[in-house]
């Protein structure tokens, strides 16, 4: 069952008062990246409040790196509400923002966000998001980047498709069943194709099949 499903109106409404009060906070009043103010959208996995624009960047990164959500027009579900009001603009950049230089200059804002969030570039040396050894104020929690619901239905689409195990080929139907006449039965030109050495001529073997149209395969018929 959709979880959104079961929101009301009425408890939705409450989340987006909650939002609300979220933004006029003075750590959210800008964009986690760009800076630029009055955010009205979100990451909702990243604990973030973001603008127009870079909610659109946001979006091409991918939902298993960040997962767009409007403040105002999308339905919330209370422990999403719940993550945002624990994180936020300023401690989440405490992670993600730890080595990032002073006055940095962000006016390509999507390759700064590609290489804050896919390169993970100013990240607090010796942290990684999947393996913490411990947890402080300034990391983010380890399920903030959970995989998405199409990462793991298509890593498990890979596994079925993978290739099975490729079976010997063996001799096939037609050649196991056809009998051919190329060799002649054993002893029936034995006297002829030994020398008097006793070992087996080859050559006069078939050069004798060569003279005698009559030992010739039927199957040897040539096209017109």
């Amino acid at each position: 069952m959709n979880g959104k499903a079961s929101v009301s109106k009425e408890l939705n409404a409450k989340h987006i008062k909650k939002l609300e009060g979220l933004l006029k906070l003075p750590e959210n009043k800008g964009c986690a990246d760009c800076q630029s103010k009055a955010p009205r959208w979100a990451s909702v996995n990243l604990g973030i409040f973001i603008c127009m624009q870079c909610s659109g960047i946001h979006r091409s990164l991918g939902v298993h790196i960040s997962q767009v959500r409007s403040t105002t027009l999308d339905t919330w579900l209370p422990e999403q509400v719940t993550f945002m009001q624990s994180l936020g603009n300023e401690k989440s950049n405490r992670y993600w923002e730890a080595e990032l230089p002073p006055n940095y200059d962000r006016s390509r804002i999507e390759s700064f966000i590609r290489t804050k969030y896919e390169e993970k570039r100013w990240v607090s040396k010796g942290e990684t998001n999947t393996n913490k050894s411990k947890k402080t104020k300034s990391s983010i929690p380890q399920h903030v980047r959970s995989h998405s619901l199409d990462e793991s239905s298509f890593a498990k689409f890979i596994q079925q498709c993978a290739p099975h195990p490729t079976r010997p080929r063996g001799v096939s139907l037609d050649m196991k069943n056809h009998k051919t006449n190329l060799i002649p039965p054993k002893g029936e030109y034995e006297t002829s194709m030994k020398t008097s050495n006793g070992s087996e001529d080859v050559y006069n073997q078939f050069s004798q099949q060569d003279d005698d149209p009559n030992l010739l395969p039927a199957r040897w018929a040539t096209f017109d």
